[in-house]
């Protein structure tokens, strides 16, 4: 599903429940994460978006610049922008945020890692390969 906004096409990808992808997604615009990830997920924009809804689980690192987490990520996240952690979200791993806001029921096992504006830039960098 694709739409122009002033002149840029905006792209939403899905991973639908009962799906697992087996490797790294790199992508521009939005990302919905319902079902299973094994691998990396990095943005490649820097105002992209992943929303692992609840059920949803990735496995590996995710580097983006806003997330918003109901399900389960076993990984280090880095948002160089904003996090959202939703009543279910269970993130087992270090957290690296600029912004942050977290509700009641909302787990993180690792640390809270609170970036500068400019530490924040270095902590997506953009065209990047996914760590081996």
């Amino acid at each position: 599903m694709a739409r122009k906004v002033k002149g840029i096409d905006k792209g939403v990808t899905l991973v639908a429940t009962h799906t697992e992808v087996i490797g790294d997604i790199k992508f521009t615009d939005q990302l919905y994460i319902s079902g299973k990830v094994n691998g990396n997920v990095l943005a490649d924009h820097e105002n992209a978006t992943v929303i692992i809804s609840e059920g949803g689980c990735v496995t590996g690192e995710v580097r983006v610049p806003n997330i918003v987490i109901n399900g389960l990520i076993e990984g280090n996240v880095f948002a160089s922008n904003k996090v959202e952690l939703a009543p279910d979200a269970k993130v087992h791993g270090n957290l690296h945020y600029k912004l942050i806001e977290m509700q009641l029921g909302a787990m993180v096992d690792g640390q809270l890692v609170h970036e500068t504006e400019t530490e924040a830039d270095n902590v997506h960098p953009l065209n990047v390969e996914a760590p081996q």
